[in-house]
Order: structure tokens, then sequence, then C-alpha cells
């Protein structure tokens, strides 16, 4: 069973890469086409701008009107099925990964003792939770102002993610942040972007006049899926990256992350709409990224006691620490259950193994409390102290 849910996740991961893939190139080509328009005397009668373009040996006329056209055409190309299939493969990754092995993935004791029940529940009612704060935001009068809604918007994310590192294991609440964006991102899609688009088809096709709001809306959300695509991407690898996840102040990693990915895309946004470049946002994501650096490099959440005043151990006491708090996973014939291989292929059963492995060691334990998982096996933090101290003393 094990070994068929091992290649299940491997091409739902497979899936959820390829379509997030094909729906954010969609984000970003819709949203670099809307500030590049132009608006030509002889555009036709309710036409905002139009864009000629060149691609693989051929040229595009493109003209975006500002509600609808006169007339319905014959044929009309939806873009949804990527944004549904990102979310949903996603959705079973969660499940795969953080659901079924909630106690190794999702749960850590050392931060809040919940049984696996109550912290998948704890996981459902956040995304439900994140989707109606957003949502309420933008509809209010607080959406009117979209400086106001952002900066709102961005202290609410912050303040989740901060919630979260409280209760649930540091991948876990990475992982929670990631889902709660991406399901942010799915819902405008479905339930706000996608249903003004069949509002306004179907006043076309009565013969109404179509209402602007579902338009500006549906501009709305679809920029701040664009401003959010870049932070969800760092998310969705940040799974391999435990300085990222499982340092003191990952929430605020996670903010840094944020502010980043939108300089960016602010930058290319402007330059898209013809304005001058923004260089300064460069400089701002250079910043964010050195304090994000600086931060991982404060440790694991778990303050570490230094009881040798410096020294460093012995090769037999890391040894003991490894085998004792690593070797049961991390073996060429594992004992934990539900663990059929090595994960990653390492292996620290035995010393010269272990020697090959001390900067995985000290990323995943020392520098990190990323290992063992939600920390089951008990590995103290005078242990991560000591296998910190013999990684120094290595080089």
């Amino acid at each position: 069973m094990e070994f068929l849910l091992a290649w299940v996740e491997t091409f739902v991961r497979w899936l959820h890469v390829v379509a997030g893939v094909a729906w954010i190139g969609t984000s970003f080509y819709f949203i670099h086409l809307d500030y590049s328009l132009k608006a030509p005397p002889g555009l036709p009668q309710g036409a905002q701008g139009e864009a000629w373009q060149i691609h693989g040996g051929g040229f595009y006329h493109m003209v975006k009107y500002v509600v609808a056209p006169a007339r319905m055409p014959d044929e009309l190309t939806w873009f949804k099925w990527e944004a549904y299939a990102t979310w949903f493969s996603g959705l079973a990754l969660v499940v795969l990964v953080y659901y079924i092995g909630a106690e190794l993935y999702l749960i850590d004791r050392h931060v809040l003792d919940m049984s696996p029940a109550a912290a998948i529940a704890f996981s459902i009612g956040g995304l439900v939770i994140g989707w109606l704060a957003y949502d309420f935001l933008c509809r209010s009068s607080i959406g009117r102002n979209e400086a106001r809604l952002a900066a709102i918007g961005f202290a609410l994310l912050v303040a989740l993610a901060f919630g979260f590192t409280q209760t649930l294991s540091g991948r876990g609440a990475f992982m929670q942040m990631g889902a709660i964006i991406g399901t942010i991102m799915a819902a405008n899609v479905l339930l706000v972007i996608i249903p003004g688009q069949r509002r306004v088809v179907a006043d076309l096709i009565a013969g109404r006049t179509p209402d602007s709001e579902y338009g500006r809306r549906g501009k709305q959300r679809s920029l701040h899926n664009n401003y959010l695509t870049l932070p969800v991407i760092f998310v969705m690898i940040a799974n391999h990256y435990p300085l990222v996840f499982a340092s003191r102040w990952s929430w605020l990693v996670l903010a840094l992350v944020i502010v980043i990915g939108a300089a960016i895309r602010h930058f290319y946004n402007q330059r898209h709409r013809g304005l001058p470049s923004p260089w300064w946002t460069w400089g701002l994501a250079a910043l964010c990224g050195a304090a994000i650096i600086w931060l991982s490099a404060l440790g694991p959440a778990e303050s570490q006691g230094d009881s040798r005043g410096g020294r460093a151990p012995s090769f037999a006491e890391v040894e003991e620490i490894v085998v004792a708090r690593c070797a049961a996973c991390h073996a060429a014939e594992p004992v934990w259950a539900g663990i059929v291989a090595a994960p990653k292929g390492v292996m620290l059963d035995t010393p010269e193994r272990i020697r090959m492995q001390r900067r995985a060691i000290a990323l995943h334990a020392a520098w990190t409390a990323a290992m063992p998982p939600g920390n089951l096996t008990e590995m103290s933090p005078e242990e991560r102290a000591a296998l910190a101290l013999w990684v120094a003393a290595a080089r």
C-alpha cells in the first residue's frame, strides 16, 4: 500500500506542477496584455484598447472591450481549468502527504499536542476562514481602496502565518499558508471571476447591457492573483528547504517572501504599462532576501542550550545522537511504521554515512528543527547544539 501511495503522490505532484505552470503562465500573459493595450483611433465601439503581437511566425491582433462586445462571438475560450486543476491537485497532495501523514508532517507536539483528526480539522477550518476573511475585505468598503486593501490583506496573511506556527509543525504551517493563498487564488476564479463573466455573457445573449461591476471585480481579483503567484510558487518549493520553514522566525520569513514576490511583479507590471521602471523594487527584494538569510541563521524555534562551553562533542557522542534520533527512518531497512525506504535516500546507520551526510544533518537537525519530523524522536535542544558544534569543528 505504501508503495502505491508513493507513486500516486509522485504523479499528483507532477500534475500539480504542470497545472500550476499553465495557470501562472496565463496570469502573467493576460496582465501583460492588459497593461500593454493602446487606444489608437478607429477602435470598435466599446473597446478599451488593442495590441499587436508576434509569436511562432504569426501575427496576433488582440482587442479588449471594457465590458463586452456588441454581440456574442460564436466561439469563446474560457480560462479556468488551469486554476481548478492546480487547486484540486494541490489539495490531493495535502491529503496524501500532510493529512495521511499528519503525525509526521502536520503536528509537532512540542508546539501543540493535538490529535491528527484535530490537526486536520484545524487545517481545513483555516482554509475556509482565510478565504472568507479575504473575500469580506474585497467586498467591503475597504476593497474600494487598493492600497488599503493590500496593506490589510498582507497583515491578515502575516497574522495567519504567525498563528499557524504556534499550532502546527514548521513544515505544516508553511504548507497551510501555501494552501490558503492557493485557495484564495482558485476561489477568486471559481466564485468571482467566472460567475461574473457568465453573467456578462448571459446579458449579451439576452440583449441586456452587462453591468460593468463584474468586469471591475474580476480585474481586481485577477490582479490579486497575479501579485500572489511568486509567493505561492516559493511556498510550493519551500518544503525542500528547511532553512525556510523550520527556523525560529518562519512566519516572518513568509511575510518577507510575500513582499519580494509582490515587488518583483510590480516591477514587471509597471514596465508592461509603459511607465518608468521602478528599479527600487529590486533593492527592496534584495534587502528582504538578506533579512531572510539573517533570520534563518538565528536557529530553530527551540532555544538551543550549549552546555559544553563551546566544546565540540566526540564523534561517538554524535553517532549516539544520530542513531537514537534519526536512524529509525534513515537506514537501509527503516523500522519506523509506514517508512519503506530511507527518505530521499539518506542513510545514517553507519559512521561513514553519518560523516558523509554531515551537511545534511546540520541543515535539517542543527541549524533548523526540520528533522525529526514533528520531533517524534524527542531530539533535545542540547543535542541540536551538539550537532551544530560538531559540524562547525569539522569544517
